[in-house]
């Protein structure tokens, strides 16, 4: 069968479907790309030489196939020093480090790197995820130390039921007191509503294990010295990482596309989805230059907004399926970027993130993107930072004229006293629309009827973060890229098995406590 299948989106999903269609002998294949660079939320971009990586992405996945898949693009660099890098350990799972097969000097590499995220609270630093050890006893104190306990115990006697928000879920698995004080106020300000707002859905997806409980034998291990050693001596994870960011991967991933033959459009934003007798016939998109073009398909893999894909394709929906698409709620993201002289820099980062929880600030998380890689700065006598902040578009931090956006980033810097300067030696102000969907409103709370009738068109195949409006990880959404292709080359169209990825037990994260992107 003869295929002409057009893909919206050259981020992970995206490029990972093309390349896995070029693999299986499909050679009529067009990819569309709204934006100037490909790679989506992962992408990297540059100002003044020095580097953003757009959220965070740490390169590791219980996946063997995702694993292979990155290092066959980019190879392992050598790590210098011949102690690191052994082992990799993140969320729950660990395995031995690839050996490396390149040099860090050559360009197109992946590093070995350690992962540090801590919480910053009450000027004070705790571990992350929470780990019961005696220094976050110290820092908390006895009385907290015995009532958070306490209530831990209670929420386990005397859970709620139904557990049917996220305030359900997460005070059933960490009692009222811990949740109020290192979850709520971080999820709020992350999410923009309540925790009773949002469906426990998306804590079932983003947090499967039980922490506290492993955290208390944990400690009791260590107490009794039956820990086990290994464990106790890797706090700090490690994982693979671009040389240059996350964006690299994408970009070697869009070249190999087009130089095996494949046809990729760059701001090319479609505007049309051609939905005839159940099936999509093509697709309408408009070029930088605002003139409209249609591509004709007999397959369309999709990782645009749910909610922009069922309004390009007009009334081939029924108007209640228009309406549920039209009012999902998503979360929007900015990143202002800010350099600094290290002598300004009071404490020692060593962190990639650092979660915000001090009380009269906006900034959600920072991150240090000189920990991520040295090459993603241009001087290492500076420190490069990523503020967080988290809105909806059209609020007034969205909104915020870029020098006034800088100058308030930069002030909270001061406030909360990571920073003692009068001002950066460089600030940029990077917007990201439809970052994260939301798992909340009534639209949400119907989401399955949705999804039945997107499914039911047998040649659409939604993909990725946004195309599903779940959050995935980026190796989540190579998954669904791999379903939705093997689908599409046996003639064999189940779409549960797409939407069964990060899902079921062997896609879920394994974390002692809040997954490594955070409450976000």
């Amino acid at each position: 069968m003869s295929h002409a299948i057009v893909i919206i989106g050259a981020g992970p999903a995206g490029l990972t479907a093309a390349l896995e269609l070029q693999a299986a002998g499909i050679t009529d294949i067009t990819v569309l790309e709204a934006d100037t660079q490909v790679g989506g939320i992962s992408r990297t971009v540059t100002h003044h030489g020095n580097r953003i990586d757009i959220g965070g992405h740490r390169f590791f996945s219980k996946s063997d196939w995702v694993m292979d898949w990155w290092r066959e693009l980019m190879p392992v660099a050598t790590p210098a020093d011949p102690d690191a890098g052994r082992e990799l350990r993140y969320q729950g799972a660990r395995t031995g480090a690839p050996a490396g097969t390149a040099d860090e000097a050559d360009e197109t590499v992946m590093l070995v790197r350690s992962r540090l995220s801590r919480i910053y609270f009450n000027k004070r630093f705790f571990d992350y995820p929470l780990k019961l050890n005696p220094d976050t006893l110290l820092k908390l104190g006895p009385w907290k130390t015995f009532t958070f306990g306490l209530s831990y115990v209670f929420s386990r006697l005397f859970p709620r039921k139904p557990e049917a928000s996220l305030e359900d879920f997460l005070i059933n698995r960490f009692g009222l007191k811990l949740y109020r004080q290192f979850f709520k106020e971080y999820t709020e300000k992350v999410w923009g509503v309540p925790c009773g707002e949002i469906s426990a859905a998306w804590g079932a997806q983003r947090i499967k294990s039980l922490s506290v409980t492993k955290a208390i034998v944990h400690a009791i291990k260590q107490v009794l010295g039956l820990g086990d050693k290994a464990e106790q001596t890797s706090l700090i994870e490690s994982f693979l990482y671009p040389k240059y960011g996350p964006g690299q991967m994408w970009e070697i991933a869009a070249k190999r596309f087009v130089a095996q033959g494949g046809t990729m459009l760059m701001q090319s934003r479609v505007d049309g989805i051609d939905l005839q007798d159940g099936r999509v016939q093509g697709v309408r998109f408009l070029d930088d230059s605002g003139t409209a073009h249609t591509l004709p398909c007999t397959q369309l893999l999709s990782t645009m907004p749910i909610k922009d894909l069922v309004a390009a394709a007009g009334e081939g929906f029924a108007p209640e399926i228009r309406r549920i698409a039209g009012a999902l709620s998503y979360r929007d993201f900015i990143t202002v970027g800010l350099l600094y002289p290290r002598s300004t820099i009071p404490r020692q980062l060593d962190d990639n993130w650092i979660y915000i929880q001090e009380p009269g600030v906006n900034v959600g998380r920072v991150q240090v993107f000189n920990n991520w890689s040295p090459y993603m700065v241009a001087d290492p006598a500076t420190l490069w930072m990523g503020l967080e902040f988290f809105c909806k578009e059209n609020d007034p931090l969205w909104t915020m004229g870029e020098a006034e956006m800088q100058a308030l980033a930069h002030r909270e810097m001061v406030q909360i006293g990571l920073v003692r300067t009068d001002a950066p030696l460089d600030a940029v102000v990077i917007h990201v629309p439809k970052a994260y969907p939301g798992y909340f409103g009534e639209a949400y709370a119907r989401f399955d009827q949705l999804q039945a009738a997107l499914d039911a068109v047998p040649n659409l195949f939604l993909i990725g973060r946004n195309g599903m409006h779940r959050y995935n990880n980026q190796d989540h959404s190579m998954l669904t890229a791999r379903e939705a292709v093997r689908q599409i080359v046996t003639g064999v169209v189940d779409k549960t098995a797409i939407w069964g990825i990060n899902v079921d037990d062997e896609y879920h994260e394994e974390k002692q406590g809040q997954n490594d992107r955070g409450t976000i």
